[in-house]
């Protein structure tokens, strides 16, 4: 069963078709990374209108790479949130133009499910029940999760997610966008040397990276900071110490079988190091290439989301404000 999946909830517009769930056939991806990193952060208005100029030669590229048609197409995936409202609006209408023109079953897909899914399209399967830590610009949640389609949010950010906190550390530190990995770069010729705080949170499997932040700000504010390279390891230090350690506390209290990692910030080095030396539970994390956005795992999460008997009609809406248990 081959899957059509599209995805356009930021400033990334992909197509990608993916077979049973776990058969990448291709995945394209359109970034707009290079638009954007003038202004030092995603203009909603420029990336709407960017998915309008690349979505259908994108989703073109797909099926060709895939060597497939469109007839060959079981159903289609579409990211219908969280995000941008005009970037989601672009490719779900694409979608379902697509679908109602060719009687193609449409299937709505939460952008956060999808990053989980990319766990499905390497490797080993995952085993139920799995903890999932989805660290990205937007969200930062753990997420018990007990089978297909059934999930709990154990812990979220209280104020800035973990992607957000390095977009704006880098900002502070002068170092390019996205800051995820212009801090991840720097930091390899660095030392963690900076006392910078952890926010624990006790009783509370809850993140809150934004006093970091703000500590570090006022170390550079009062000249404190020598190296940009220090300064850079010092912080994702203290980012990545805890992550790791309230989702490993989190998985040995939960009982769970695995630990999945996901989302745009799973790219980190560090992050993917300390948690896979640190956790007694097998680890996965998905190569570096389904981290960040994309269509493959939206594909993979529609396959499973239709195969259970899920679909949606051509009335379905963005919804940008979507949350993981939605």
């Amino acid at each position: 069963m081959k899957i059509l999946g599209i995805e356009s909830s930021c400033d990334e517009t992909a197509a990608s078709v993916v077979e049973d769930g776990v058969n990448i056939l291709s995945n394209r991806i359109s970034s707009q990374i290079d638009i954007h990193s003038r202004y030092g952060g995603v203009v909603p208005e420029v990336a709407s209108r960017q998915h309008l100029l690349s979505i259908l030669p994108v989703i073109k590229d797909a099926l060709e790479e895939a060597r497939t048609g469109l007839d060959e197409i079981s159903a289609i995936a579409i990211t219908n949130g969280p995000g941008l409202a005009g970037s989601l609006i672009v490719g779900v209408n694409a979608a379902k133009a697509i679908a109602a023109a060719r009687r193609i079953p449409l299937v709505a897909v939460n952008h956060l499910h999808g990053h989980i899914y990319a766990n499905w399209l390497f490797g080993k399967i995952p085993e139920f029940p799995c903890l999932c830590l989805t660290v990205s610009g937007g969200h930062t949640d753990l997420v018990l999760m007990s089978g297909h389609g059934q999930y709990q949010l154990l812990g979220r950010t209280r104020d800035d997610a973990a992607g957000e906190a390095f977009d704006k550390a880098a900002r502070i530190l002068g170092l390019s966008y996205p800051g995820g990995p212009a801090i991840d770069k720097a930091s390899q010729d660095g030392q963690a040397v900076l006392d910078l705080p952890r926010s624990w949170i006790p009783g509370s499997h809850d993140f809150s990276f934004s006093g970091l932040k703000t500590a570090l700000l006022r170390l550079v504010e009062s000249g404190e900071v020598c190296s940009v390279n220090d300064a850079a390891a010092s912080f994702q230090k203290a980012v990545v110490d805890v992550l790791v350690t309230k989702t490993i506390n989190c998985a040995q209290e939960y009982n769970v079988k695995q630990i999945l990692l996901a989302g745009g910030v799973a790219a980190n080095n560090l992050l993917r190091k300390q948690l896979s030396e640190k956790s007694s539970l097998p680890v996965s994390i998905p190569p570096m290439g389904l981290c960040t956005d994309n269509a493959a795992v939206i594909a993979s999460c529609g396959y499973f989301r239709f195969i259970s008997g899920k679909q949606d009609g051509l009335d379905m809406d963005v919804l940008p404000a979507l949350s993981v248990t939605s």
